[in-house]
């Protein structure tokens, strides 16, 4: 039975499992991941905005990680008539505490149509009138100029003379389309991004006890950024990048959209330091949204790292559209992990090497099921076997070609753990190839991250059940994920905790 969806319900969280009240006044539980899980389908708490209306200001809420390693923030401005003054402030820490420059680029933006690749995003045209560079420290200067007069010609070569001395607050027109000059290639820089937009509305429920009251969280999908630098001023995204907020509408707390909002080239914003959380790679993490990756791969993710013998399991729940309610498929892998070292290349970031052993492939759609019975025998489990809701192990058959998965292999990964301002424990995992292969060799080693996991049992946690798939409201036995809660746990654990609405 699907849990229905109502804006106000009383539900209370321990580490483990979720107590909720239902409408007809039942008291229920479930598994706190699945809890997790289950909520990122309620749908009637996301909507999302086809034409996207972009006017506005829109923000980054924290520090941003691109490919490289890039570290920098975003603040983007869109007016009625289509023009756009778009600024990136860049650091030389991933606390985006010490700027080192930034850009200052506008333009004008038209929508087109609905993309054909990326389902729920939009295409648009984009053309820059000018970009601007403002250097906040010597360093800076010297580094980007030398960049600039070494691998730019015609009009840039010497654009920065050797020895010029750093003037605070001065900017430097580096791409000028009325004069037909284009010094940024030096800098990596591109605004493909703009070439694929989507726009998301959430209502978030008050944590007052105000009849019917939400908050509306508005967040602009921009497109991705290449993971292989060479390519990143050619490459058209078909996935998104860590979205911006409306300035207006966006979550609360947030320290550093305040301060976000009211930088621009001369004042870029400087967020607090951040201490580096050391790696607990133990517990279970799920994903906090329905998240997209390159070549329109829509996915959820849940990990679960057992860190006395650095084992861990993950299922990743595939689906075919942006909101992840139409499941296509389930992988489940698992294997074991290296002990982390500290990166040298992505300050704040940890270095693991993960093994794949095992893997097991559950086809849920049609489609899934045909593809997987036509693939050659011996290549993905026993080809014709394949049922909607039949788990199959692929182990056997070193993987599956059809899903590009090989056994055994290893992956070079690169993590990192934060602390959000709500308490809540984050996992980032390094971002995924944008050409779609494996991170197999120490080179291909990610350095920017996916969006984050929420930690959703600590390392205590003691149950290690399978979620379906099928998840929303059921269990794989077919009972009622929902189960009634005995009153002397509800009073013991109602002693430990306290309530919150949602």
């Amino acid at each position: 039975r699907q849990v229905p969806f109502v804006q106000k319900r009383l539900h209370l969280c321990s580490e483990n499992i979720c107590l909720i009240l239902s409408l007809t006044g039942k008291l229920l539980w479930e598994p706190q991941c699945q809890y997790q899980l289950r909520h990122l389908q309620d749908s009637a708490r996301i909507s999302a905005l086809l034409p996207p209306r972009l006017e506005g200001h829109w923000i980054s809420t924290g520090c941003e990680v691109r490919p490289g390693p890039e570290f920098l923030t975003r603040s983007y401005l869109f007016y009625s008539n289509r023009l756009f003054k778009a600024y990136q402030f860049y650091y030389w820490d991933p606390s985006c505490h010490n700027p080192s420059y930034s850009l200052v680029i506008k333009g004008k933006l038209r929508l087109r149509q609905a993309s054909w690749i990326t389902r729920g995003a939009t295409e648009a045209d984009y053309h820059l009138h000018k970009v601007g560079i403002v250097f906040h420290s010597q360093k800076a200067m010297q580094e980007i100029s030398a960049r600039i007069n070494q691998t730019s010609g015609g009009d840039c070569s010497g654009f920065f003379p050797p020895g010029r001395s750093w003037a605070p607050g001065v900017l430097y027109e580096v791409l000028s389309a009325k004069e037909g000059r284009d010094c940024t290639t030096a800098l990596g820089f591109a605004m493909h991004e703009l070439s694929l937009v989507r726009v998301e509305k959430h209502y978030e429920p008050l944590l007052q006890t105000q009849p019917n009251g939400s908050r509306t969280v508005e967040e602009l999908y921009l497109g991705d950024i290449h993971t292989k630098w060479s390519e990143r001023l050619h490459y058209r995204p078909t996935g998104y990048q860590r979205p911006l907020q409306s300035a207006v509408h966006h979550v609360h707390p947030c320290p550093a959209c305040g301060i976000i909002y009211r930088s621009d080239e001369h004042h870029p914003p400087i967020l607090p330091a951040k201490a580096e959380l050391p790696m607990q790679l133990s517990g279970r993490w799920v994903s906090a949204h329905c998240e997209i990756r390159p070549a329109v791969l829509f996915l959820t993710r849940y990990f679960i790292f057992h860190g006395t013998n650095r084992t861990w399991e993950g299922y990743y729940y595939h689906y075919s559209d942006p909101l992840c309610k139409q499941p296509t498929f389930t992988i489940y892998a698992s294997g074991h992990y290296t002990k982390g070292v500290p990166s040298f290349i992505v300050r704040g970031g940890t270095e693991l090497a993960f093994k794949v052993t095992h893997a097991r492939v559950t086809a849920i759609d049609q489609v899934t099921v045909t593809m997987l019975n036509s693939s050659e025998p011996g290549t993905c489990g026993e080809t014709g076997f394949w049922s909607a809701g039949l788990e199959q192990d692929i182990t056997l058959t070193n993987g599956c070609l059809a899903l590009g998965i090989k056994l055994p292999h290893t992956e070079y990964e690169l993590f990192k753990m934060e602390q959000d301002m709500k308490d809540r424990s984050l996992l980032f995992i390094g971002e995924r190839p944008t050409d779609g292969s494996s991170p197999d060799r120490p080179e291909k080693r990610p350095t920017s991250y996916q969006a984050p996991l929420i930690q959703c049992v600590g390392a205590t946690g003691v149950f290690s059940k399978h979620i379906s798939p099928r998840y929303l409201g059921k269990e794989d036995n077919g009972n009622e994920a929902l189960k009634p809660l005995p009153m002397a746990f509800l009073l013991s654990l109602m002693a430990m905790q306290f309530l919150r609405w949602d």
